[in-house]
C-alpha cells in the first residue's frame, strides 16, 4: 500500500549531519567541533559549533594552541556545547538530547548536567584519556546523563551549498 522511500536517513544520521555542519562554521584553524540539541520529540532546539563570544572578534583574539595562556585560544573558545545551550531561548532542556562531534569536556559537562540534557550522542572520543574527560564521564554517570558513540552508517552524504 505504501510507496514510501527506503533509503531516507536516521534520526541519528539527521541530527549529527547537523552537528557535523554546525562544527563547519568555526573559524579554529584546528578543531571544528559542533553540536545540536534535540527534544525528546526530535525537534532541533539548539545549535553551536566553537568560537568566541559575541562581541569578541576573532580577528584580534588569538587562535594558537600553545604559548602564553593569554596569547592562545583556551581561555576565549566557548565550546559547541555551552555555546548551544546558550543559544537556546525556548526554556527548559530538560529531557533533552545533544549531538556532538566531540565527547564534551568536564567544563561542558557542568553545564549538560545543570541544563537538564539527559543523553548525549557523540562522533569521536579522541581525548579519553585526558583527566578533563575522565572527569566528564564521572559526573555524567553521577548525574544520570547517558552517552554513546553514533555509529555511523557507513553512507555518505554530500550536499552542495
Amino acid at each position: 500500500m505504501s510507496d514510501k522511500r527506503s533509503d531516507y536517513i536516521s534520526w541519528d544520521e539527521y541530527f549529527m549531519g547537523v552537528a557535523i555542519l554546525s562544527g563547519m562554521r568555526s573559524k579554529d584553524p584546528n578543531s571544528q567541533v559542533g553540536a545540536c540539541i534535540v527534544s525528546e520529540d526530535n525537534k532541533i532546539l539548539s545549535m553551536g559549533y566553537n568560537g568566541f563570544p559575541t562581541g569578541c572578534s576573532d580577528d584580534e583574539f588569538p587562535w594558537a594552541r600553545e604559548g602564553d595562556p593569554l596569547e592562545n585560544k583556551y581561555f576565549y573558545v566557548t565550546h559547541s556545547e555551552l555555546n548551544a545551550i546558550l543559544n537556546y531561548r525556548g526554556g527548559s532542556l530538560e529531557g533533552a538530547r545533544l549531538y556532538v562531534t566531540l565527547f564534551p569536556c568536564n567544563e561542558c559537562a557542568k553545564a549538560i548536567i545543570q541544563s537538564g540534557i539527559k543523553s548525549i550522542v557523540y562522533d569521536s572520543d579522541k581525548y579519553a584519556a585526558l583527566p578533563s574527560i575522565i572527569a566528564s564521564k564521572r559526573m555524567l554517570d553521577a548525574a544520570g546523563v547517558s552517552y554513546r558513540k553514533y555509529e555511523p552508517r557507513g553512507r555518505r552524504l554530500v550536499v552542495e551549498v
